[in-house]
């Protein structure tokens, strides 16, 4: 195994964790090929019952019947190995932890912080934003430093010249979008490859053969007009050119601030061409066990005792197994982490905390965990009805400043930590959002798990990357190195290492001697090169303020009962969707017996309104068992916030890229 910079011997792990790491791989491996092997059986059979009727309905009937009594055992066994597990973890594992308390990494990294927020491409963030835009000369890319040459190069943005449907990029994107540029599987094709999709948008109908078709990159404004459309916004029909629109660095400054001052990542590619649910599966697991798509609630509830499975597992039963502390801070009250299996109410109380206690607990200097996942609160989804506005995700449809008052928040409470110098931030998106990007992703090695195939609605292979994301890699153990030249010091280090949501989990996995989780994580690029500084360098204690929010929120109780009022009547959304499976997925798990009712009633939803009202009843029941569902959101800062502090470095003092550091 590839060492990485700093990194300890590959570790054993405690024997409890290790044991218990082995029961749950079986019990996930097992029940994930016994329903392949259910669902292949009972399809194959089906097709050989013919049309003669009465007897191909009978034997039709037949195959389904005993394709689902397969499934039951096979959801029995995990039911069986589940109870294993959990004996394994309470009665040898949890006295483990007693006796000898978490494990802590040998290496120079101790805690790696992960902040996820949503659907924006590379250029549409980090483009221009890195950059600068002059009026005659257009623009301007980022200069920095090379991070794996060391020579002097720019930031692959987007040129003048980049069109889609008579529509150039431009500088000045909405801070809020009047109208979510649509992302499902379909609408990511017409996009990249002008494949139409038929039906409405969002139907999520188009042809597909499993094979990508060829690459244009030119159907990213025919994608938004189709929703534009659909949403008959006189507002948006006007500017059906603002999916091709980039921030500026005014716009953005606090994540322009740390792609300049540490390493932006340009070529970082989401895990698959299609929307969140699948490519944040992705970050937690190197696969999405073949879903392609937003998720069906009722077929999710109805198949899965306890979430989405993985043949080799996730990221936490990893760290798990070599005694690792592991946490999630989250902004929202049903952080989308909660539909992976095993996020019990137990294992939320143990391991859950809200992202306003982030600051506080990283002033502990026992702090333990070894791998920190930070998801925003995505807004207004359960007192908003469908709005997902007043959040901090950057949902398009939200304002971008509120989601940079969290990273701004993110960082500074690590920076201003006893924990800063054992640490690594990473920063991206879980995917594009619809916005325009000009890099034609590149293919990619399939995760290789055996998966569910009723996951892949669209036959899709996952043998290619998804639309370019915005990614900042923020470590003291970076080096600051600037090029010589007034001209040359917007940027620092600039990283064209081919990354994506698999090179994430391949790091943390080199770093603290994981296992890989599939063939995607294997094969995946890390960014340990990028920690190559010989001392921990000087960084901003604070950085810039964020622009001023362009959306009123308001008194939150009040604008969401006129907002859940008048969006009642509209119907469901995919990303919607997504939130009732989290809601019934903890329904169904403090309700077990009650499993199949559950499936039946969130089936039957048609309306924003019944969404609603069911989001709040499950996070009320949430709430009365001690789970944080209450969680303040981190306040915009005042506007005469104070600028960021550095400490001066003694001239020609050297950095880890062998470069003389500028006097600051």
């Amino acid at each position: 195994m590839r060492r990485l910079p700093g990194s300890g011997e590959e570790v054993s792990g405690s024997i409890c964790g290790e044991v218990r790491y082995a029961i749950v791989r079986a019990r996930d491996r097992w029940h994930a090929q016994l329903v392949h092997a259910c669902t292949g059986w009972a399809d194959r059979g089906s097709r050989r019952c013919g049309d003669r009727w009465p007897y191909s309905w009978l034997c039709h009937a037949a195959y389904r019947v005993a394709g689902r009594v397969c499934r039951v055992f096979a959801l029995a066994l995990y039911g069986v190995l589940t109870v294993v597990a959990c004996l394994v973890r309470y009665v040898f594992w949890i006295p483990c932890r007693l006796f000898g308390g978490p494990k802590v990494p040998d290496g120079k990294i101790k805690h790696v912080f992960v902040l996820v927020m949503e659907n924006r491409s590379f250029d549409h963030m980090l483009g221009l934003s890195t950059g600068t835009v002059d009026a005659e000369l257009g623009f301007r890319p980022g200069v920095g430093v090379d991070a794996v040459t060391g020579l002097r190069t720019t930031v692959d943005g987007p040129s003048t010249s980049d069109t889609n449907r008579g529509f150039r990029v431009r500088p000045g994107a909405p801070l809020v979008m009047p109208v979510d540029p649509p992302h499902e599987f379909c609408d990511v094709q017409l996009q990249l490859a002008s494949v139409p999709i038929t039906g409405t948008p969002h139907g999520d109908k188009c042809h597909c053969t499993g094979s990508y078709p060829p690459l244009t990159m030119n159907g990213f404004v025919d994608s938004y007009a189709n929703q534009v459309k659909a949403e008959n916004n006189a507002a948006a029909l006007r500017d059906l050119g603002a999916v091709m629109a980039c921030f500026t660095s005014d716009q953005v400054p606090v994540i322009s601030a740390l792609a300049r001052e540490f390493a932006v990542c340009d070529s970082w590619f989401s895990a698959l061409p299609g929307p969140t649910w699948p490519n944040r599966l992705f970050l937690h697991a190197a696969t999405s066990g073949g879903l392609d798509r937003s998720p069906d609630v009722a077929e999710t509830v109805g198949s899965e005792v306890d979430g989405y499975k993985f043949e080799n597992g996730t990221i936490y039963d990893a760290l798990d197994s070599k005694g690792y502390d592991w946490r999630v801070y989250h902004g929202d009250a049903l952080p989308q982490i909660g539909a992976l299996a095993g996020m019990n109410r137990y294992v939320m109380a143990a391991h859950f905390h809200g992202v306003d206690e982030l600051a506080a607990d990283l002033q502990n200097p026992d702090f333990s965990a070894a791998y920190v996942f930070v998801e925003p609160n995505y807004g207004h989804e359960i007192t908003h009805g469908q709005s997902f506005q007043c959040g901090n995700s950057q949902h398009p449809i939200d304002d971008v400043t509120r989601g940079e008052a969290l990273i701004k928040y993110v960082y500074e409470s690590l920076r201003q930590s006893p924990h800063w110098e054992s640490s690594l931030l990473v920063i991206t998106y879980d995917e594009h959002g619809g916005f325009y990007d000009h890099v034609a992703p590149p293919s990619a090695v399939p995760p290789g798990d055996v998966c569910d195939p009723a996951n892949n609605r669209h036959g899709f292979r996952f043998d290619r990357l998804g639309v370019r994301v915005p990614a900042v890699v923020v470590s003291p153990w970076i080096p600051a190195v600037r090029p010589g030249g007034p001209d040359d010091r917007n940027c620092n280090l600039v990283d064209h290492t081919r990354y994506d949501h698999g090179s994430l989990l391949a790091t943390v996995e080199r770093l603290y001697g994981l296992p890989s989780l599939t063939a995607r994580d294997a094969e995946a690029a890390d960014f340990g090169h990028l920690l190559s500084a010989a001392t921990p360098r000087d960084a901003p204690l604070t950085l810039p303020v964020p622009h001023p929010p362009e959306l009123t929120c308001g008194d939150d109780r009040q604008v969401g009962l006129a907002a859940a009022a008048e969006t009642a009547g509209r119907p469901l959304t995919p990303t919607l969707r997504g939130f009732v499976q989290v809601a019934a997925l903890h329904d169904a798990r403090l309700h077990p017996a009650e499993r199949e009712r559950i499936a039946e009633q969130v089936g039957r939803f048609r309306t924003v309104g019944e969404a609603h009202a069911y989001l709040a009843q499950v996070t009320s029941q949430l709430g009365t068992l001690g789970v944080r569902t209450d969680i303040a959101a981190p306040p915009l800062p005042p506007p005469a916030a104070a600028a960021p502090r550095r400490r001066r470095r003694r001239k020609g003092q050297r950095n880890g890229l062998g470069h003389p550091d500028i006097e600051r």
